[in-house]
């Protein structure tokens, strides 16, 4: 089997998308027949959350694997997601920037526990909303960034610097590492601040906006609360055949990178 492809969703910004970007894009590639596991990098622990997986049922976790307390395989957990997987979270993760501050291999530390990992096609890293570590780690760990960005005034103003965070990663630690592209979120059509976000990303990143746009939708709100991905809690709403849409996007996108 192949190495699988290791994707950082990322934007330092919180509450932009990223992590129901990580897990419905996960879903949905597992619907595919593909088999996901999904790294909750993000002390806020919502991966875990969304994907059925409550925080006192976390018994080894990302800080494990991190610290190299514990290996891959025992961090990893099943999800009711068939094919998908999960390394859950805990606020332990919180101190990672200074518990690993002092160690020289600081930032290739999610690399090293993630080399020759097998029976997975892709690893979607749901990455902490701050460019710190724990991103960094990400970053230096994946093949290429996913990054859901909200269709708000200073969008465009915090992606410049995570852009400037990938650039110098690539010029550091991993220099094949790409951006896979940019996915819009909260998408409100009626409202000309959405349009004129979306006319201006389109305009500034050309190609590396996906056509696909996630619009805001009630049901991508519930569905983390029956830790659900929202394609399993309303596969017919809105906000479901968006993520299927991404989902078949993201797999074309895929393929043209491989060609």
């Amino acid at each position: 089997m192949a190495d699988p492809n290791i994707i950082a969703v990322a934007n330092q910004k919180g509450g932009v998308g990223k992590t129901t970007t990580a897990v419905n894009l996960g879903a949905g590639l597992a619907a595919q027949g593909h088999r996901v596991l999904i790294i909750d990098l993000d002390p806020q622990g919502n991966a875990s959350t969304g994907v059925g997986n409550p925080v006192k049922g976390r018994k080894s976790t990302s800080y494990d694997l991190l610290s190299g307390r514990n290996s891959l395989t025992e961090t990893t957990v099943p999800t009711s997601t068939d094919g998908l997987f999960l390394v859950p979270s805990t606020s332990d993760l919180s101190s990672a920037d200074m518990d690993f501050s002092s160690r020289a291999d600081r930032i290739k530390l999610l690399k090293a526990v993630l080399q020759g990992a097998e029976g997975y096609d892709y690893i979607l890293v749901d990455c902490p909303p701050a460019l710190g570590l724990l991103t960094v780690n990400a970053l230096v760990a994946a093949d290429s960034v996913l990054v859901p960005l909200q269709t708000e005034f200073y969008a465009l103003e915090g992606l410049s610097q995570l852009l400037m965070t990938v650039r110098e990663v690539r010029q550091g630690a991993n220099q094949s590492l790409r951006v896979n592209g940019v996915v819009l979120t909260m998408y409100d059509g009626r409202n000309n601040l959405s349009q004129q976000v979306e006319a201006d990303a389109r305009s500034t990143l050309g190609e590396l906006v996906y056509d696909t746009i996630i619009p805001r939708n009630v049901r991508i709100s519930e569905a983390p609360s029956h830790g659900l991905p929202v394609t399993l809690y309303d596969p017919n709403s809105a906000g479901s055949r968006a993520y299927q849409a991404l989902t078949k996007e993201f797999l074309s996108r895929q393929k043209e990178m491989r060609n």
